[in-house]
């Protein structure tokens, strides 16, 4: 007998001695993993309502820090307001805005769906509209500094922090701070 017949027949032996998963195995995994998801997924589905409030927020922040910016820089004044068509100041639905000078728009901004923008009442009174003026302050049209904020939200219990506020403080200095909306997305009062 050759010594390739003797790996041959060790090889057949390993091959019927293995066997494969019982049903009682396989439902037994089953359960595990189903017992698993059932736990991760409230996890999972905080964090990704965590995220995305975290995104919208950061985006408005962003474009009013570039608003700012931009009034000192080009020594223009630049506004930042809710548009329904991305060429215009229009409406008072902050899904949608954009950053615009005398001139032209210079950028575009929205929020995607579930995230709902909710405008303080400090800001639907100086007409929707965020104005930052040469010196980088943002002033409404009463000459006073603005203090509003806009808060992305999303209508859930889950994060309990359901709101992020993004507020337009002292010094016209932006600030992105978490918020309890109880699951509801109503307007919160500056300076909460």
């Amino acid at each position: 007998m050759s010594r390739f017949a003797g790996r041959k027949r060790a090889n057949s032996l390993n091959a019927t001695s293995s066997r494969g998963f019982t049903l009682l195995e396989l439902m037994v995994t089953i359960s595990v993993l189903g017992i698993l998801a059932v736990i991760a997924f409230p996890a999972f589905t905080s964090i990704t309502n965590s995220n995305r409030l975290t995104s919208a927020a950061n985006q408005f922040a962003v474009d009013l820090q570039f608003a700012r910016s931009e009034a000192m820089r080009r020594n223009v004044r630049v506004e930042v307001c809710a548009s329904a068509d991305a060429a215009t100041c229009s409406g008072d639905d902050w899904q949608n805005w954009i950053v615009r000078d005398a001139g032209a728009v210079l950028r575009v901004g929205n929020a995607k769906a579930p995230v709902q923008m909710v405008a303080s009442a400090a800001l639907v009174a100086d007409d929707n509209k965020i104005t930052f003026r040469p010196e980088g302050l943002a002033r409404g049209d009463d000459d006073l500094v603005q203090d509003v904020s806009l808060q992305p939200c999303i209508a859930t219990d889950n994060p309990p922090e359901n709101m992020r506020v993004v507020a337009l403080g002292s010094g016209s200095r932006v600030s992105v701070n978490r918020h309890d909306g109880g699951g509801a997305c109503e307007a919160v009062d500056d300076g909460d």
